[in-house]
């Protein structure tokens, strides 16, 4: 986990950020689970994004991280998932971890350019959907939309659960903003003391 207590004490006082989607640029996938077309897996991409605007009572960005005015853009994401290729990174491995870590993502946020809506951006960077191990690890990064600094970047390993590929796997997401309302947010706060 990165946080820079200066910039992360100044996201705190901001009213806004923009939720800027979920990146499936770097995912890597089992092949058990996702042996299915790459158009059919762009179509997932785009629904699990979807979800987090239409669901906003169960994906609820402005509880999660105290911010009364929420931006959405998708724009970045949906051009940057475009470029996920389905051929080489599907691995059929019997565990996938540490694929990403906090200098990729750090180097990663410099090279791209995002909207500047509000001063503080916020985005997932899917790391992998393992579906032997059954876990979803993705980056939660959120950082100065202007200069590209990041304020904070952890790592979340979360369980899928559901019925069919795509609420299966909201669940990650799901179980991630639940746990930054219930106790991540707080500890989060503690850090910057």
């Amino acid at each position: 986990m990165y946080i820079n207590k200066e910039l992360f004490l100044d996201f705190l006082k901001e009213r806004e950020i923009t939720w800027l989607g979920i990146d499936f640029s770097k995912a890597t996938f089992t092949k058990k689970g996702f042996d299915i077309p790459n158009d059919v897996l762009q179509l997932y991409f785009n629904e699990w994004n979807a979800l987090i605007i239409s669901d906003q009572k169960k994906y609820d960005i402005r509880v999660a991280f105290r911010k009364p005015i929420v931006h959405f853009d998708l724009s970045f994401v949906k051009k940057q998932n475009k470029l996920y290729k389905g051929d080489s990174p599907v691995k059929d491995v019997v565990r996938m971890e540490n694929l990403l870590d906090e200098t990729i993502i750090t180097n990663y946020l410099r090279q791209i350019s995002t909207p500047e809506i509000s001063k503080y951006s916020m985005l997932i960077i899917v790391e992998s959907f393992d579906n032997i191990i059954k876990k979803g690890a993705v980056w939660l990064v959120i950082f100065n939309s202007i200069t590209k600094e990041p304020a904070l970047c952890e790592e979340f390993k979360e369980s899928p659960s559901g019925f069919n590929i795509k609420s299966y796997w909201a669940r990650v997401f799901f179980n991630i903003f639940f746990n930054i309302n219930k106790t991540v947010f707080t500890r989060w706060e503690h850090l910057t003391l």
